[in-house]
């Protein structure tokens, strides 16, 4: 192997800026009394604190993101529009559990459905919704279901849209961070409605049943759930300083004990961890030999923004290695072909972050003569 091939697979260590200030001791977790718990940061996806986040649980009304979450997809599609007409089924209108108290026979448009189900978490609004979106309950858990595997949530299975019992419906806190960072990221110009504090429909004001909106400013989302067999449920999310944090409590105990679990979580990550960009969206990282091209060389990138999530003070000990997957790249290749892959590894030796390497533009087959003669150093190679 020559020594230009050899530089192409060796890990290339980018430096980073380093942190201001000393590294600020870093206690451990809360131990709360929820039967299971995590926090992750909406911009890494880094996990921050967890208990049991793999754990089976049942959702309750927290199902009700899942919904939300197809319903905002088919309004992003344009098989949905926000002032579109839903008349109310009778089996909509019967839902038993927490009720938005939508007639029977009306119609309701979609904006409207949308803030019972969020701010009230109306059983009655989610179905009829669903049945407008699904054609039927049974065909709108089938979307439910592929999204929720689109999405990466590995550990789950929905039986319902409103999250009533059934020992079919279950689903985990890591799932439940997924789908919930996946709302704050895929639909901004929706999030604003999980921050209301209350909604009237049919002259019943009822007030959104997350605590933290009053409690605390800079929680601004996202949904609560309980039934007996659930426990007390909540998945917050806040954002201070230009950082995003999710947390996800199942069954907690006692009503109270879910918001002050998830105040907890949230003042712990806030207070003891920092978020890092690591690599910028497609900017030029390697520029690596390609055989037989045109230009002779490729501009390597990662396809996305990468960020990681560390304890304060501790980012000056990340390394950053951008790896080519092999040395022998031969055209033709097309943007956004993977080509390698950029990790990133704390102080400890764990990496704390990844994205793919790809390439940033096409890069063509070059003429007769320079395949000839890059053919016979390939075979050299």
């Amino acid at each position: 192997m020559s020594r230009s091939s050899a530089a192409l697979l060796a890990l290339s260590t980018l430096a980073l800026a380093p942190a201001v200030g000393a590294a600020v001791p870093t206690p451990s977790a809360p131990n709360l009394d929820a039967g299971s718990y995590i926090l992750i940061d909406s911009q890494s996806g880094n996990v921050i604190a967890q208990k049991n986040a793999d754990e089976r649980m049942e959702p309750a009304s927290l199902t009700k993101l899942l919904t939300t979450y197809v319903i905002f997809a088919a309004l992003k599609d344009g098989r949905l529009k926000l002032n579109d007409p839903v008349t109310i089924s009778e089996d909509a209108w019967r839902t038993g559990g927490s009720r938005t108290f939508v007639k029977v026979g009306s119609q309701v448009p979609v904006i409207d459905l949308i803030k019972g189900m969020i701010v009230q978490s109306g059983n009655d609004a989610t179905v009829a919704l669903a049945e407008r979106v699904g054609g039927t309950r049974g065909g709108f858990v089938q979307l439910m279901n592929e999204y929720a595997q689109r999405l990466g949530m590995k550990s789950s299975h929905f039986t319902d849209v409103d999250g009533l019992p059934d020992p079919q419906h279950y689903t985990t806190a890591r799932d439940l961070a997924t789908v919930a960072n996946a709302l704050v990221r895929d639909f901004p110009e929706y999030y604003y409605i999980f921050g209301m504090k209350d909604f009237t429909w049919n002259h019943i004001k009822q007030p959104n049943r997350n605590g933290l909106l009053w409690s605390d400013p800079s929680v601004d989302g996202l949904k609560t759930g309980h039934t007996d067999e659930a426990g007390y449920c909540l998945i917050a999310s806040a954002r201070r300083n230009g950082t995003r944090l999710v947390s996800v409590v199942l069954k907690a105990p006692k009503w109270h004990s879910r918001e002050a679990d998830s105040e907890a979580l949230l003042n712990y990550g806030f207070n003891f961890f920092q978020t890092q960009k690591i690599a910028t969206a497609r900017t030029a990282m390697l520029k690596p030999r390609v055989y037989e091209s045109a230009s002779g060389y490729a501009a390597v990138g990662a396809p996305a923004d990468l960020y990681v999530t560390l304890p304060r003070g501790r980012a000056a000990t990340v390394t950053t290695n951008a790896a080519l997957n092999s040395a022998r790249l031969v055209a033709p290749l097309a943007a956004g072909s993977v080509v390698g892959e950029l990790t990133v590894t704390d102080g400890n030796g764990q990496v704390v972050g990844r994205e793919p390497l790809v390439t940033l533009e096409a890069v063509p087959t070059g003429g007769l003569l320079t395949r000839t003669m890059d053919g016979v150093r390939l075979w050299f190679h």
